[in-house]
């Protein structure tokens, strides 16, 4: 998700220039913007091995020619360097994939179809200034995602990216590790697989050496504590496994150049429908991550028998999938649309039953439904779960926010529950943290108790003071009710007395709403902070059983709904009473006037 204002105008500057330079087919400027992009962050990469070679005191040996270093050629006069890029570069581009990588095959044809050497020097100026390699993050994806937008294809067919900070709390929960197959049968842009690929070397490298920025995103990554065993079998083919089937190549291509730009030297992302009978991987993975397309009903015809024949819906079959592809103890994070936790079809039911009976659901993270906005308002969830574990009760978390605003614009600044989301995550096993977060639960509610009491008291209070202000304006104020009917200087006196009556009522109610307003100032905070606590809660199988598997956190979340004030019937009758008075005593005036 591009959220940097600036670094879109950049985005939306350059895209100005490809279309006035004449790269008129949309399709053709993202992927000539993708290369482009690629060699500076290839040059970026080298700096950044560069550094961490003298972190680490050892000797230097250069990966990238000098002759094809962004920082070299970009400073030739714009002719010879468009001549150089075509030449020179774009011939040893496509032989930087090792044998058998998807970078190797997807990259074989790839081809420079900029011909104006003052756009090509633009661009690359334009490039530079985006200084992407200081913000840590999957930006080639982000803009693949924010060019799409552009197309008005993001979206359709569910090609729409995953938020970042959405794959990262995903990745956090499911803690890969070194020695894990790791795969995204999905895989869009590889987002899930690059993050997977970043956890483990933050978890292995040393703590002296991580630097976190603002955003929590680590830096210097070098996993100087991994094996070299571990090291080697996360340089094979079996580590990090990613599919697509985008059939014109640009998503692949981007995928892999994305994993190699992190590290990974021989990308395994290939175009397939894993979904058809062609994909044919059972029990080859340790780890899925995954946001599967929520696409509707697929071609029934070309789905692999060993998915159930009675749907056609991708997110049920998807999930099917991945209890095939998953090893005995392989674990899953899958983002699901809110149907499949309480679809009430025979599938529906049948795909929960067979998560919850024949393996465990660890966990549920249902998310506000603004999470994948612009491109789809839909609510998902995302369901953790062990293959062939059993079942004994669910953790749910019921996020409220991610940290943006949940509207098209997101907006970041808004309340954020995934760092809590994360922390309850994995000290759900603790004793001591379950009876800490649960005393505070008691001690809150304590506190508020007597705050809400006294709110009711306080709102009966306005009510009745506002009740008073309305029937003195009126001259007819409590206490000369019941002279209403007197005549001359008596009724004059009440009249003259209704002005200072009605000042003392008003005055009340003024400090009455102060008051009010200083209570909810106490209560929110309290009351923020018990919302929050109570957002993750356990659920026994027994009872998600009972309710035909339906994994909604909505139906088992423990709310406390405050008592609201009503007024009693008898003092609504009493003051409907008095109004009439007040109009009885109106017609009368009227009719003397007349």
């Amino acid at each position: 998700m591009l959220t940097d204002p600036k670094l879109r105008a950049q985005v939306d500057s350059l895209w100005d220039k490809f279309w006035s330079g004449g790269l008129t087919n949309p399709l053709d400027a993202i992927e000539q913007f993708s290369y482009l992009l690629f060699l500076k962050r290839l040059d970026d990469a080298e700096n950044t091995r560069e550094r961490q070679a003298k972190r680490r005191s050892a000797a230097y040996v250069a990966k990238i020619p000098t002759e094809m270093r962004w920082s070299q050629w970009t400073k030739y006069e714009a002719a010879a360097a468009l001549r150089h890029l075509k030449e020179t570069i774009f011939p040893w581009f496509r032989t930087l994939g090792e044998a058998g990588s998807s970078f190797e095959r997807y990259m074989a044809n790839a081809e420079c179809k900029l011909n104006k050497p003052s756009l090509l020097i633009e661009a690359c100026k334009l490039i530079d200034q985006m200084e992407i390699s200081q913000q840590n993050q999957d930006v080639q994806g982000d803009l693949y995602e924010y060019l799409l937008a552009k197309l008005n294809t993001a979206g359709r067919n569910g090609q729409f990216r995953t938020p970042r900070h959405i794959i990262r709390m995903m990745v956090q929960m499911i803690a890969p590790r070194p020695r894990e197959r790791i795969g995204d049968l999905a895989a869009g842009t590889g987002g899930f697989l690059v993050n997977a690929y970043q956890y483990i070397h933050e978890t292995h490298t040393s703590p002296t050496i991580l630097e976190y920025d603002p955003e929590g995103l680590p830096h210097h990554l070098i996993g100087d504590l991994l094996t070299d065993e571990e090291r080697r079998f996360m340089a094979s083919p079996k580590f990090l496994r990613g599919f697509d089937n985008d059939s014109g190549m640009t998503m692949l291509r981007i995928g892999s150049m994305n994993l190699m730009l992190h590290g990974i030297e021989s990308p395994q992302f290939f175009y397939t429908d894993t979904l058809s009978k062609a994909f044919s991987d059972e029990r080859d993975y340790d780890v899925i991550l995954m946001n599967p397309p929520f696409k509707g009903a697929v071609d029934k015809g070309d789905v692999s028998p060993t998915l159930p024949g009675d749907t056609t819906k991708s997110e049920l079959l998807f999930v099917h999938l991945i209890l095939r592809a998953l090893d005995m103890g392989g674990r899953c994070a899958v983002i699901v649309p809110d149907g499949v936790l309480f679809g009430s079809s025979r599938a529906h039911v049948a795909l929960r039953k067979r998560i919850i009976e024949e393996n465990r659901l660890d966990g549920v993270v249902s998310m506000p439904s603004g999470v994948f906005k612009p491109y789809a308002g839909v609510s998902t969830a995302a369901l953790f779960f062990t293959r062939g574990a059993q079942t004994d009760k669910i953790w749910f978390y019921d996020m409220a926010g991610d940290g943006f605003s949940l509207d098209d614009k997101r907006t970041p600044g808004a309340p954020n529950d995934i760092p809590d989301v994360v922390a309850c995550w994995q000290r759900r096993g603790e004793a001591a943290f379950r009876e800490d977060r649960e005393k505070r639960i008691e001690a809150l509610r304590a506190a508020l108790a007597p705050l809400k009491a006294e709110r009711l008291q306080l709102q009966a209070e306005i009510n009745r003071l506002t009740f008073e202000s309305v029937v003195a304006e009126n001259g007819f104020t409590a206490e000369n009710a019941e002279n209403a009917a007197l005549k001359n200087s008596a009724e004059k006196s009440a009249k003259n007395s209704a002005p200072s009556a009605l000042s003392a009522v008003k005055a009340a109610l003024t400090e009455a709403q102060a008051k009010l307003a200083e209570l909810q100032a106490q209560i929110g905070p309290l009351q923020s902070e018990l919302d929050q606590l109570t957002r993750q809660f356990w659920v026994t199988k027994e009872r998600v059983k009972a309710n035909k598997y339906d994994l909604s956190a909505s139906r088992y979340r423990p709310l406390e709904g405050d008592e609201a004030w009503h007024e009693s019937p008898q003092v609504t009758l009493e003051r409907m009473a008095r109004l009439e008075q007040v109009m009885a005593e109106e017609i009368r005036e009227l009719k003397e006037m007349l």
